[in-house]
């Protein structure tokens, strides 16, 4: 049997069952165990399936609807304040930082307080209001407010984030795709992630793993904008490896 046919049934099957499992695979396809590995890792790689332990998961594509910031605040709190305190020693004093909108760039942003003076540019107003009174001097762009994410989005927003460059930006992540990299529900959203990639040095993903494998209508940086990515223990290996194989810096904590 072909490798491409072969793939095909695997898909079938994902899509049928809503999963797969190696040992089961191997012998239901009459392939060894190493060529039905190798045969998700290709899948996985195109972004048709989610490389897991064992075996592999469908890809999981996000609605339109974008989660309030309120019920995502209380997901992976203590990952995201690991990821936060890990993403703020990349900081150093009399720097210029940007700071996306999202749960765990908040978390960033409690962390960030104990750095010294840095710049902070954000269109998140939940970020700006947390750095306050701190030795931050911070910018917020004009624009039009978003209620789920806090966040300023809109021509207002693009044009002053145009007028700034920065040493790095962290990001948040709706969704993080093996194929096509940050991804958000809102097309508005992903505008803002765009311009925050092309003025800064250096872009940093801070994302919790259950991001990973899960796919949103718009594109906010492909993998080859992004330099590093900050996660917790939850990632898989497959993702951890498909990062790093794509150049990307990732640190697990």
């Amino acid at each position: 049997m072909l490798s491409e046919e072969r793939q095909r049934i695997i898909l079938d099957i994902i899509h049928k069952e809503g999963r797969v499992l190696v040992t089961e695979l191997a012998p239901r396809l009459g392939a060894s165990q190493f060529t039905i590995r190798n045969d998700l890792n290709a899948l996985h790689g195109q972004g048709l399936v989610h490389r897991t332990h064992g075996g592999a998961l469908p890809v999981r594509v996000g609605s339109l609807s974008d989660p309030s910031f309120r019920n995502k605040e209380n997901l992976m709190r203590r990952e995201k304040q690991r990821i936060g305190r890990a993403a703020a020693k990349l900081a150093k004093p009399e720097q210029s930082v940007i700071l996306d909108s999202g749960t765990t760039t908040m978390a960033v942003a409690r962390a960030l307080r104990t750095v010294g003076h840095l710049t902070v540019i954000t269109a998140a107003i939940n970020i700006a209001a947390e750095l306050s009174g701190s030795s931050i001097d911070v910018i917020v762009t004009g624009g039009l407010l978003r209620d789920d994410s806090l966040s300023l989005i809109g021509p207002v927003a693009e044009v002053m984030l145009g007028r700034f460059t920065a040493d790095i930006a962290f990001l948040g992540a709706d969704g993080f795709d093996a194929r096509f990299g940050l991804t958000s529900p809102n097309v508005s959203e992903a505008k803002i992630k765009q311009l925050l990639v092309e003025i800064s040095r250096r872009t940093v993903v801070v994302c919790d793993s259950s991001k990973f494998g899960l796919r949103f209508l718009s594109v906010a940086a492909p993998l080859s904008q992004i330099q590093q990515v900050i996660t917790d223990t939850g990632v898989s290996k497959p993702d951890r490896r498909f990062m790093e194989d794509a150049g990307i810096e990732v640190t697990v904590v």
